[in-house]
């Protein structure tokens, strides 16, 4: 049996993440590979009400520790729940967001470094890290465009503001791309860039070459 393969996705809100992981997990199954797919904050029980703290547009006066803090609290219960049970399994996971995510937006955004966060990654996840990573970086207007209208059409059809962050000034989403482009120079191995304002279409099939490389490497033979 092939090894588990831990695929994330990253980037702004507003890049095109959930859409890519979607057509990547339709793409897969096409092929007989049922990936387990999942997001972070949220994805078990415990994450789903994290989630809502921390996206909610009525939490405030959270403190950056606090926020970092929520964000590994909710990346634990994933790990223990689905993720090392799936890769246990020689499933390969697809996850909305990792630990990229916070070093880009607590680590970068909200000024804490990159230590702070390293430093919870390898206490709280034991190290675990993607085999690969497909980081999304269409320009920041756009990004944050998508992102504002998506959420003011969720807020209109289900009554929830998960707006916290885009409500951030753009100097705060500035920190948090270029924290972005600081981790995929400093890990060019393990991070695939996908740069500037592509068609999905397009988006997509660099995300099929870039996955399909990965498990070829990890043994999955008719990935191809």
């Amino acid at each position: 049996m092939p090894h588990g393969v831990f695929i994330t996705f990253e980037g702004l809100d507003g890049s095109g993440k959930t859409t890519q992981i979607r057509k990547l997990a339709a793409w897969l199954s096409k092929r007989g590979i049922e990936p387990v797919v999942t997001r972070q904050p949220g994805g078990t029980a415990t994450g789903d009400q994290i989630r809502a703290l921390l996206l909610d547009a009525r939490t405030t006066a959270l403190a950056p520790m606090a926020e970092m803090a929520l964000m590994f609290a909710d990346r634990a219960q994933a790990i223990a729940e689905v993720i090392r049970p799936a890769l246990a399994a020689g499933k390969i996971v697809l996850c909305d967001r990792f630990t990229d995510s916070t070093e880009a937006y607590q680590g970068g955004g909200r000024a804490l470094g990159s230590e702070p966060v390293l430093a919870l990654h390898r206490t709280v996840c034991g190290n675990l890290d993607p085999d690969l990573t497909i980081l999304l970086l269409p320009s920041l207007a756009a990004s944050l465009a998508r992102a504002r209208r998506r959420n003011q059409k969720t807020e209109a059809d289900t009554g929830t503001n998960e707006d916290r962050f885009e409500q951030e000034a753009d100097s705060f989403h500035q920190k948090v791309w270029e924290g972005y482009k600081t981790i995929a120079d400093r890990e060019p191995g393990r991070v695939v860039r996908i740069d500037g304002d592509l068609g999905i279409d397009e988006v997509h099939e660099q995300v099929v070459e870039a996955v399909v490389e990965r498990l070829l490497l990890a043994g999955w033979k008719h990935a191809g």
